[in-house]
C-alpha cells in the first residue's frame, strides 16, 4: 500500500500532464519531485520482497512475536520517513534511513538464530 501511496497522488496532482496509456512516459517523470516520487515508490517496490520474506521466516521459525511485530511497525515507520525525505530531496538523511530499514530487516530476518540470545 505504501508504494501505491507514493506515486499515486503525484499522478493525480498531476492529471493533466498524465497520460494513463502511455504510464510511463518519461516526459511526465521530467519534473524533479514526480522523478524522485518514481524513484521512491521503485524503491519501495524493491524493498518490500525482502522484508516480506524476513517477516514470514521469523513467524514460520517461531521467532518472539512481540519483537517481530515492533521491529515491523519500526521499518514501515521508516520506510514512511525515507518516502518523505526522498520526495523532499534530502539523499543524506535518505541513506541513513535506507540503512536503518535495511539494519531493521536483517534483525527479523536473523530472527530465528538470534531469539536464544534474547531475553524471555
Amino acid at each position: 500500500m505504501l508504494t501505491l501511496l507514493t506515486i499515486a497522488p503525484i499522478k493525480w496532482i498531476g492529471f493533466r500532464d498524465f497520460d494513463n496509456a502511455k504510464p510511463r512516459d518519461p516526459a511526465f517523470y521530467a519534473d524533479p519531485l514526480r522523478a524522485r516520487a518514481l524513484g521512491a515508490h521503485q524503491n519501495g517496490i524493491e524493498a518490500f520482497p525482502f522484508f516480506a520474506i524476513a517477516v514470514l521466516l521469523a513467524e514460520f521459525r517461531a521467532g518472539p512475536q512481540r519483537l517481530i511485530d515492533e521491529l515491523a511497525i519500526l521499518f514501515l515507520i521508516v520506510r514512511i520517513a525515507y518516502v518523505f525525505t526522498y520526495l523532499g530531496d534530502r539523499p543524506t538523511l535518505r541513506s541513513i534511513l535506507w540503512s536503518i530499514g535495511f539494519a531493521i530487516n536483517l534483525g527479523i530476518f536473523f530472527m530465528p538464530v538470534l531469539k536464544r540470545f534474547l531475553p524471555v
